[in-house]
């Protein structure tokens, strides 16, 4: 049986494939999304986004959707709030100057957007890509674990940081940062968990010290989203039942014996299971030859960790750019996809170098200090 041909493949229905997409549809370019996930309901989308005036909001400027993205701005979500491991406030809470540089949204409610923004049947779910190769002239195969397989004239890896396509332009994987998250949320907090929404504040909150944390944020639906920072070895998580919450929880508080009690309820009182995410990079500067009739965005171009804030902003960047690259480029793919890596490289390892001294700084000797001396600079500058 002969596999469907697509001119423009992108594999991954994420924030950077879906922005790539929706650029397209905007230039009158035709795509086809292919997503692991059976349906775009299947699971959470994970909690705030701080969106940047000089990526994520170009991008969704490229996309003609900057508009409805105002709709969905989080008001009072710039604020900040940093106390140390005693529960005492060093920073007091910056008021949300609502100044549009970086506002806060639900990354759910941003997927979302950028999915009804798309034709119908743009986007194939329950696609899970697990191989892919060349078969010349730029053109590619791409097999799904259901059996099925495409053919592409442009193939774009937006499938995260465990990419299948990234192999056919790299050889680089991503490796463990020594940093794992275990992330919980606290349901209807006013309500049902009032002290620790008065400890959080109505923004973003980080508590540092001894090289772990806790990082968390109020969110739209008034819950609390909650990350545990630990820096612990990567087979740690593999020592511990998730399955089973409350074994979870005291197997994550034993790491914090000494912190103030209301820390700890971040996690003892937490609703529903407890996930952990190890944190993996790929190097820094990572790039490629250029392969003809493939590139890569977003996570599975530079996946770095989260300490930065970049990572969903160069995604959507990194969509925008290379769908305007294509529609700049009729029929010449090399060229567009030239253009696009040259500013892709150089951007993508400035960001990377920033994220890795963040988590350097923030999980290191003095990071609650580090931390407070980083505010206080930016305070200064203003």
């Amino acid at each position: 049986m002969t596999s469907p041909h697509y001119p423009v493949g992108i594999i991954g229905g994420g924030l950077g494939g879906l922005t790539l997409a929706r650029v397209l549809h905007v230039n009158g370019i035709e795509a086809a999304v292919f997503d692991l996930e059976s349906s775009p309901e299947v699971r959470g989308q994970g909690g705030m986004l701080d969106i940047h005036e000089d990526s994520g909001q170009v991008a969704l400027h490229a996309a003609h959707l900057y508009d409805e993205f105002g709709t969905l701005i989080h008001h009072g979500g710039q604020a900040m709030r940093i106390v140390d491991p005693q529960g005492t406030v060093r920073l007091a809470e910056e008021e949300d100057d609502s100044d549009g540089g970086r506002p806060e949204v639900d990354r759910g409610q941003l997927r979302d957007l950028l999915l009804e923004s798309l034709p119908a049947g743009t986007v194939h779910w329950g696609r899970k890509a697990v191989g892919a190769q060349a078969l010349g002239s730029g053109r590619h195969e791409v097999t799904f674990a259901d059996g099925t397989a495409v053919t592409t004239g442009l193939l774009v890896g937006a499938d995260g940081a465990w990419s299948r396509i990234r192999p056919l332009v790299s050889s680089a994987s991503p490796v463990y940062t020594g940093v794992c998250l275990v992330e919980t949320d606290l349901l209807a907090a006013e309500t049902r968990h009032p002290a620790s929404a008065a400890l959080v504040g109505g923004g973003f909150f980080i508590c540092l010290g001894d090289y772990k944390g806790f990082l968390a944020h109020r969110e739209t639906d008034g819950s609390l989203h909650v990350y545990t920072a630990l820096t612990v070895s990567q087979d740690w998580p593999d020592g511990i039942d998730f399955t089973n919450s409350e074994s979870a929880k005291k197997a994550v508080l034993a790491e914090f014996e000494g912190w103030a009690e209301s820390l700890c309820a971040l996690v003892a009182d937490a609703d529903g299971p407890l996930v952990p995410r190890r944190v993996h990079a790929l190097p820094v500067g990572h790039r490629w030859d250029r392969v003809p009739g493939v590139t890569l965005v977003g996570d599975a171009a530079h996946v770095m960790s989260p300490f930065a804030g970049e990572g969903a902003n160069l995604a959507m960047l990194d969509g925008a750019e290379l769908g305007q690259a294509i529609a700049a480029h009729p029929g010449d793919a090399e060229a567009a996809l030239t253009s696009y890596e040259q500013a892709l490289f150089p951007r993508s390892e400035s960001a990377a170098a920033d994220s890795a001294d963040s988590l350097r700084m923030m999980f290191g000797d003095n990071g609650l200090a580090g931390l407070l001396d980083q505010f206080a600079a930016r305070q200064a500058g203003r």
